[in-house]
């Protein structure tokens, strides 16, 4: 129930919603007349009550402790966007490349020593198509050497093997912060994407008489690609980017 100041001041009412409706039609009151509800004190404008407009605010209740408590909104967190990791640099790899191959000179070394120089003597003749002579090789130092040589390189090569298949990263990448990841998605390579695929297939093609070195300069070339994979990028499924 409504009552309803008139054009002429006096009150009207109380009256229903229907009729103050009926009256908007016969355009005897608008939006702008006061009205109040009858049971309320405040005086508004008839545009003020939802009954008659439904896009205006219902007024709070005049006793607030009685008032319903705010149904809270909870909005959904904003998804934060992939982070994509950059391409590791061209140069970047190529300087990754030549600590890794520096190691495993630096590991060859003491068993290269002990096996002197008498043995790359003997070799460079062997290559000369000559005939070397045994009698000045030390068989003791040759097997020490050998073995110092295999053991060194053999530690170097499981170091390197853990590491890439837990880190993406030989030795050479983990100083130069670069790593290796699956293409598809950035995952963790794992052994059979990040050394066998990678590293042991590819150098099992460059074994092979003429169609190795032709794999191997294939393989360099591919760096120049916009994505920078290499051969044995492609053939493993995988890319290098930034740390």
């Amino acid at each position: 129930m409504f009552t309803i100041i008139g054009a002429d001041g006096r009150e009207y009412g109380p009256v229903t919603a229907a009729t103050i409706k009926h009256w908007i039609g016969d355009n005897r009151v608008n939006l702008q007349t006061r009205a109040r509800r009858a049971d309320q004190s405040e005086w508004r404008t008839i545009g003020d009550f939802t009954e008659f407009n439904p896009s205006a605010v219902p007024p709070l209740l005049e006793h607030p402790e009685s008032e319903p408590p705010p149904v809270p909104v909870f909005m959904a967190p904003a998804q934060p966007e992939p982070v994509v990791p950059e391409l590791a640099g061209r140069l970047t790899r190529l300087g990754a490349f030549f600590v890794d191959y520096l190691l495993s000179v630096l590991v060859a070394l003491p068993g290269a020593l002990i096996i002197g120089p008498t043995f790359l003597d003997l070799v460079l003749t062997a290559a000369r198509g000559e005939t070397p002579d045994f009698s000045t090789v030390n068989a003791g130092a040759l097997t020490l050497g050998m073995l110092v040589l295999a053991l060194g390189s053999l530690l170097l090569l499981i170091v390197q093997i853990v590491m890439l298949s837990t880190r993406g990263q030989t030795i050479g990448k983990w100083l130069l912060r670069i790593r290796v990841v699956r293409y598809a998605d950035g995952s963790p390579v794992g052994f059979v994407h990040g050394w066998l695929l990678r590293n042991f297939v590819p150098g099992l093609i460059q074994l092979v008489p003429w169609v190795g070195f032709a794999f191997y300069l294939a393989d360099a070339c591919f760096i120049f690609s916009p994505e920078r994979r290499c051969l044995h990028d492609l053939i493993a499924g995988t890319k290098v980017v930034k740390v």
